[in-house]
């Protein structure tokens, strides 16, 4: 910990717990600006990856990679799903051993044989699902494994001094007596940021830490990681945001294929050049052109409403449409998509399906009327892991695989799931494997066939791009184009205001329960924003 940082925590922090802090980092001063951090290529790394390699197997994951963590810097860390990151990590972490290369640390080769290794000397890592105990409090959790003891006994007093100390100097207004169950995703990420700082971290990894934040919690994020970037510790930022890669990092690294591919300072890099670093051609486009000629109504929705999640919802959708849904989260989005799917109770309102009226009663019911969902959590909700990828592709059609002397004809369902994966440009070698082992984007693949094997009249996507690279959800915004163009309706949830504003033929926005605005395509960004956030109320269409 550098001595000017070890000055302002010793007005507030026990001498038991300034003790557990590593010394020894490098001192960045905190006048020093990111661009000159970014810049100066002479400050010592705290962490050095040397051609680092790794095979699992037959598969070479990860081919001589070699990159560097500086104190008071933030490095991005791009790819496409499979292009090694997750087990740069793990080597990182300490988690798996390298097959070949070196790891340095302050400058001296050392082994990680473990996490705790790993941690022992500074390394640690937050992940999009925090890793903390529901039952016991923050400040149990933030010293989890090094409760401050006296005569053998938890000394409680030194315990909550050092957690609320530790909270203050992050700037985290959090009561340290809370139990951490009834914290929600973003404080308990906050509770890791801090549990890695009061553990004396010196390079912190946060791995797609704002997948399931509001853009509230993701400013709130954002502040924590550029005040602990001034205190000197070494970050490193893995995200498929591009937006988030620019707004945070100081630089970013590439990696495609296993291999790291390039290195550029983040103000120096287009948005345009980091999409084809990462998948290694040009890309006229990340989002398709959108369907232009609705049809008839398909789904029509009045005064809808389910007591405590949502109001008084009514809209419409046509065929070849692709109606976006926009909000903040916690809006009430998803408990709309679930009732129309028959997942979640309706306690007012009407559906209607191609005119006809509509009560869903069950899912499969819902899919037997033409309705499909994607959900957001496709593991949970959308695939059985444990299942290979031709079983979850016909999934939604199995009925129909089962001939009249109840027997299940596989043959067909392999001929029926290659031409799915064919039309959902999955990975070629794929198909042969579990679910549970594909990529994030490749996982939505498999989801999107299972869908397209029931040809729905009516598909509501929910985050369909949550958690893929670029490269793949350009093919799946692509698909959904396609699919509209050919009649189909289209609901799009989206927490992506990019991609939902450039999807949509129009978009409507959700707060609180309620539908509070709609707009046309090409609307406003900003308006549709401070629709959201309930700074506008009125429709804008």
């Amino acid at each position: 910990m550098p001595a000017n940082i070890m000055k302002g925590l010793d007005r507030h922090v026990p001498e038991t717990l300034l003790e557990s802090f590593p010394r020894g980092m490098e001192a960045v001063s905190h006048s020093e600006t990111a661009e000159r951090r970014a810049a100066d290529q002479t400050i010592a790394p705290v962490v050095e990856l040397r051609n680092i390699s790794k095979w699992f197997g037959g598969v070479h994951a990860l081919k001589g990679v070699s990159l560097a963590l500086r104190p008071g810097e933030v490095l991005g860390l791009l790819g496409e799903n499979g292009a090694g990151k997750s087990t740069l990590v793990k080597i990182l972490t300490g988690v798996i051993a390298p097959s070949e290369g070196e790891i340095l640390i302050d400058g001296e080769s050392r082994s990680l044989r473990s996490s705790r290794a790993a941690q022992m000397l500074g390394i640690t890592a937050t992940y999009q699902e925090p890793m903390v105990f529901p039952t016991l409090d923050v400040a149990e959790n933030m010293y989890a494994n090094r409760l401050p003891k006296s005569r053998r006994l938890v000394n409680w007093r030194v315990l909550y001094e050092s957690a609320s100390a530790t909270l203050r100097e992050l700037g985290v207004e959090l009561d340290v007596h809370t139990p951490v169950s009834h914290l929600g995703v973003a404080d308990r990420q906050l509770v890791e940021i801090a549990k890695a700082l009061g553990a004396g971290a010196r390079v912190l990894i946060l791995d797609e830490p704002t997948a399931v934040l509001s853009s509230r919690e993701i400013d709130q994020l954002f502040r924590i990681v550029r005040k602990l970037r001034d205190r000197g510790v070494a970050l490193m930022f893995i995200s498929h945001k591009l937006d988030e890669i620019q707004a945070i990092t100081d630089r970013v690294v590439v990696m495609r294929d296993g291999q790291w591919v390039a290195e550029r300072k983040t103000s120096e890099a287009s948005v345009a050049e980091l999409i084809r670093l990462m998948v290694g051609r040009e890309m006229s486009s990340l989002f398709p052109e959108r369907p232009t000629s609705p049809g008839e109504v398909v789904l029509e929705v009045n005064g809808l409403s389910r007591e405590g999640y949502f109001e008084d919802v009514s809209f419409s959708v046509r065929a070849g449409e692709i109606v976006g849904f926009a909000g903040l989260v916690g809006a009430g989005r998803t408990d709309v998509a679930e009732a129309i799917f028959g997942i979640g109770p309706i306690d007012r309102g009407s559906i209607k399906l191609d005119g006809l009226p509509f009560k869903p009663k069950s899912p499969r019911h819902a899919v037997s009327c033409g309705v499909a969902y994607l959900p957001e959590n496709r593991l949970v909700n959308g695939l059985v892991p444990s299942m290979g990828v031709p079983l979850n592709m016909t999934m939604s059609i199995w009925p129909k695989l089962v001939n009249r002397f109840g027997v299940f004809r596989s043959r067909e369902m392999r001929s029926r799931a290659a031409a799915l994966a064919q039309r959902v440009e999955l990975q070629a070698g794929r198909i042969d494997q579990l679910v549970s082992t594909l990529s994030g984007g490749n996982q939505q693949k498999v989801v999107l066939a299972k869908w397209l094997a029931a040809s729905p009249r009516l598909l509501i996507l929910d985050e369909p791009t949550h958690g893929i690279d670029v490269g793949t959800k350009a093919e799946v915004l692509s698909i959904v184009a396609d699919l509209a163009r050919t009649g189909v309706a289209v609901v799009l949830i989206s927490s992506e205001l990019e991609e939902v504003c450039a999807m949509s033929t129009r978009l409507l926005v959700m707060r609180a329960g309620r539908l509070v605005a709609e707009f046309e395509a090409d609307a406003d960004r900003d308006a549709i924003m401070r629709a959201a956030a309930g700074a506008r109320e009125a429709s804008a269409a």
